[in-house]
């Protein structure tokens, strides 16, 4: 999804954004334990419920219980087992669905939809810092070709607001440019995670006047 004004990832191709403005779909989405899954999904590729329950540490029937609620939304759906798997076509298998979703702006937002906002950004933000203090742990392996696969920037830049969304649409495009299918990645890729975050410095004096 692509973060925006609120939004998820990009896709694996470039696809016209969606705005995701229903409130039963962001509380769905909002779920702790199915964010923890659609991460898992992501990362991992596709899974059964019991392959999410034993990763996850939960039980095999709250896994399929929050796979179809995912499913019915649209953020995941059933797939064909993979041919390393062994399980000879009796599991359900599901994979995370890509798309351009973006959520509504704060100023469109009910005052019950930016609840579910603050809590759905508050578990997906402390996911990402877990995820990358995980890897900042790893790259200290002997012999890591990837240890310097960490860039990192702060800067500031003055923008107005209609700047800053067409900034934000640039860095879209610039990450669907690097999207191409398996079939078409070199050897030696490795999945890498991006993260967007800009957010107005506190305001001046002469800001405010």
């Amino acid at each position: 999804m692509a973060q925006q004004p609120g939004a998820t990832e990009p896709p694996e191709t470039p696809s016209t954004p969606i705005e995701l403005s229903d409130l039963a779909t962001l509380k769905a989405l909002a779920q702790p334990r199915r964010q923890r899954m659609l991460q898992h999904l992501t990362l991992h590729g596709p899974a059964t419920s019991a392959t999410l329950a034993r990763a996850l540490g939960l039980n095999t029937g709250a896994t399929s219980y929050h796979l179809r609620e995912l499913a019915r939304h649209g953020f995941v759906e059933e797939t064909a087992e993979p041919e390393e798997a062994s399980g000879h076509g009796r599991e359900r298998w599901w994979r995370a669905v890509p798309g351009d979703r973006r959520f509504p702006p704060r100023s469109r937002q009910s005052p019950e939809m930016r609840l579910v906002m603050d809590e759905l950004n508050h578990h997906a933000y402390a996911a990402d810092l877990e995820l990358f203090e995980q890897a900042q742990l790893r790259r200290d392996a002997d012999d890591d070709p990837w240890a310097d696969a960490f860039p990192y920037s702060r800067g500031t830049v003055r923008l107005t607001l209609p700047e800053l969304r067409e900034f934000f649409e640039e860095y879209i495009a610039l990450l669907n440019r690097y999207k191409r299918p398996e079939s078409d990645t070199p050897p030696g890729a490795r999945t890498m995670l991006t993260r967007f975050l800009a957010f107005p410095a506190p305001a001046k004096e002469s800001d405010l006047s």
